[in-house]
């Protein structure tokens, strides 16, 4: 078999060759390496989430933000409903926030004691409600049931931490339960 020089050419050709399927791979890589932090932030807003509902909230790239804001607007709307806020409903609020990954000193936490210091604007629920009407339809019948029964337990238990005058009577107030209510009728 006869030898050629080595073609200049060639050899250009393979490195351009590889070097585009080394940054496909890299670029697969990276993708992969991002889905799997945004699974694990999500994992640490829902706790209890199973896979299903992880993949289907990153199908419908709802970020850790997104998720955090779709569980705290209505907790801090059920606080502020009777137009103050209880130190026991601040205490409720506050732990609900840090068992979904809030930590003190975070960006999330500076924004979540604003609106405990100070009511947050009405049109913030209203537009949670738009936003939950508008993602209702692409989760299924049991996502819903899961994500409406925990939001209700949320925000209820939000509502009873002030526990009523003296512990006797309601543990929650007309004004909250008026909220609880609207709450339900968006979750429908």
């Amino acid at each position: 078999m006869e030898r050629h020089p080595p073609n200049p050419d060639a050899r250009s050709l393979e490195e351009a060759f590889f070097a585009k399927q080394n940054a496909e791979l890299l670029e697969k890589l990276r993708k992969e390496a991002r889905h799997k932090e945004r699974r694990q932030a999500l994992r640490e807003v829902v706790p209890n989430a199973d896979e299903a509902l992880l993949d289907r909230l990153l199908e419908m790239d709802l970020g850790p933000e997104t998720i955090l804001a779709l569980i705290l607007v209505p907790l801090v709307a059920v606080a502020w409903a009777d137009g103050r806020i209880d130190p026991r409903e601040r205490a409720a609020l506050l732990k609900a926030a840090e068992e979904r990954g809030v930590a003190p000193g975070s960006a999330a936490r500076r924004l979540l004691e604003g609106w405990l210091m100070r009511r947050p604007e009405s049109h913030l629920l209203e537009a949670w409600t738009r936003y939950v009407r508008a993602i209702w339809g692409s989760l299924g019948e049991a996502e819903r049931r899961a994500v409406h029964s925990r939001m209700i337990e949320l925000a209820r238990g939000v509502a009873e931490a002030a526990g009523g005058f003296l512990g006797l009577g309601s543990k929650v107030s007309p004004a909250e339960r008026a909220v609880l209510e609207e709450l339900e009728r968006a979750l429908r």
